[in-house]
């Protein structure tokens, strides 16, 4: 069975993301999304919050399964004999930073990453930006699977 992963903070999923784990489906028999946890950084959403999300945008997909990961990527994949990684890659300036990781998990263990080029469309896409926009009124809402939409606004509402 082919498995991979595609690793991310997810706070939250949005429309690029999704791209990425699409894709990644019809590439492999199992993709886990790793929700990956970080108790130094405080997220808009819990991480539960953020895998029911990602739960619901991807229930078409009857090979994807989401998990959360404390730890080392390479930890995540060798309990799960996942060989590979998946990660999309929006520019020039994130392949530095990916190579590196890359090379270091394949050091580490021998994971394969995959990098899947960003649909143009999406190329200027990260959370951080649709939270920061969102925050300030700006119109989100086609960059968010529309239930995640609706959870960004809710939260942002509540702040």
């Amino acid at each position: 069975m082919r498995r991979a992963v595609c690793p991310g903070s997810f706070d939250p999923i949005t429309n690029g993301h999704l791209d990425i784990i699409a894709r990644a489906s019809k590439l492999y028999d199992v993709v886990h999304v790793a929700v990956m946890i970080n108790k130094s950084k405080q997220g808009l959403f819990t991480v539960d919050e953020r895998m029911d999300l990602i739960r619901q945008v991807t229930a078409e997909y009857d090979n994807v399964v989401v998990e959360a990961h404390h730890g080392l990527l390479v930890d995540f994949c060798k309990e799960r004999d996942i060989p590979a990684i998946v990660k999309g890659l929006r520019a020039v300036s994130d392949f530095d930073y990916e190579l590196q990781m890359a090379q270091m998990n394949n050091g580490l263990t021998g994971v394969e990453t995959l990098f899947v080029p960003t649909n143009p469309t999406y190329s200027f896409l990260s959370s951080s930006l649709v939270k920061e926009v969102a925050a300030w009124g700006g119109d989100v809402s086609h960059l968010l699977p529309p239930a995640v939409h609706e959870a960004l606004v809710a939260r942002l509402r509540e702040k």
